[in-house]
């Protein structure tokens, strides 16, 4: 119920408010904004709403849904998608830190579908052969079992939910509204159908509009709750621009499309490609295997380049090799001995940690062998 109240009185992302939950709790925090007796700038945050005593409410809405509320206290919370947002957060990146909670609307556990995921976004503004390539990348990735995750909007994003319903698999939804709210209006069906087989997920309690702002906010949890995220179309101002720049910040793999150069809606993704913020992909394959986990890659390797299983690969290969055996060492020194870069270096030490490949101590981070 706290998490709920706070969900409401504040607006996405209130750094001040994530601080004071972290230090004092959910319920205590309630209290101390309910009271006023917060700092001035937790105030300036919660000030103009903190009347809005309407908890028990929005989670009644939610239920009659078939929905519910999800927090960082329940099994269900996706734990490692958001450990790269809160570390880029503490490092003051204005992408913004882990939401208080999330209002949920489908069958599927959370935490569970975003294990194995991919962002794929893109223009409204679609060409044909921009929504062609995203339903046909969505629809292999769902069939490799991968869940694909947009924004619900028209063009790109609605292409990509409908391939991965079409092959059966999980499509998330992330909007910039309530969960009960159908956005754009005309995807009224399609939001239908995602709560019944996939997710709906919004940072935002029911009745909440959208608005430009909460478009770019929920921009990076698309991106954090993708294991990489696919451009398959961008206009030069697109707001794909923007989740593909959280995606960078967060450490994740960007791809792009390339397109026709005589497109508009692909100058977004070629100025991707030509500043090497982005690796250019063509197939399900190539995705897969930019994103794929060390020691369980989605991706069909060619033998000789397959490993050993549970052996990192790749860049996660080289920041393990860079660790010391006996002792510590430092994020900083991973990064210039491995040649990774130090953004990409952090993202990937969590990922080991929890493998069983690295443990933090004292020093920094000492890698463990593999069995």
């Amino acid at each position: 119920m706290a998490r709920a109240y706070l969900s409401r009185v504040a607006e996405p992302y209130a750094s001040a408010l994530s601080a004071l939950v972290s230090q004092v709790g959910p319920v205590e925090a309630a209290e101390l904004v309910r009271s006023g007796e917060v700092t001035p700038t937790v105030a300036s945050q919660t000030s103009a709403r903190r009347a809005e005593e309407r908890a028990h409410e929005d989670i009644e809405r939610i239920t009659k849904l078939g929905g519910r509320l999800v927090i960082p206290e329940d099994d269900e919370w996706p734990r490692w998608p958001f450990v790269a947002l809160a570390n880029t957060a503490g490092r003051g990146h204005r992408a913004g830190g882990e939401p208080l909670a999330l209002w949920v609307r489908g069958p599927h556990d959370l935490a569970e579908v975003t294990e194995k995921a991919v962002a794929v976004v893109g223009s409204r503004a679609a060409s044909g052969y921009g929504e062609h390539v995203a339903a046909e990348f969505a629809y292999g990735l769902a069939q490799a079992g991968v869940t694909v995750v947009s924004g619900a909007a028209y063009g790109i994003d609605g292409a990509a939910h409908r391939g991965a319903l079409g092959a059966g698999g999980v499509t998330i939804a992330v909007l910039a509204c309530g969960a009960e709210t159908a956005y754009p209006a005309g995807h009224q069906g399609l939001l239908g159908k995602i709560a019944r087989e996939g997710l709906i997920v919004s940072e935002y309690p029911p009745g909440v509009m959208p608005a430009r702002h909460r478009f770019l906010t929920r921009n990076r949890l698309i991106a954090a709750l993708g294991g990489g995220t696919v451009v398959v179309e961008a206009g030069r101002r697109s707001g794909a621009k923007n989740t593909a720049a959280i995606t960078v910040a967060l450490g994740r793999p960007l791809m792009a499309v390339p397109g026709p150069v005589t497109s508009a809606s692909s100058v977004g993704c070629h100025e991707l490609l030509r500043d090497k913020q982005a690796e250019a992909v063509g197939s399900v394959a190539e995705i897969v295997e930019s994103v794929g986990r060390f020691g369980d890659d989605l991706a069909t390797e060619p033998a000789e380049k397959a490993s050993e299983l549970g052996a990192p690969q790749g860049e996660a290969m080289r920041v393990y090799e860079a660790m010391g055996k006996r002792c510590g060492v430092s994020d900083e020194l991973v990064s210039v001995e491995s040649g990774v870069p130090l953004e990409r270096v952090r993202a990937l030490l969590p990922e080991l940690e929890l493998a069983g490949l690295a443990l933090q101590v004292d020093g920094g981070w000492q890698k463990l062998e593999v069995r």
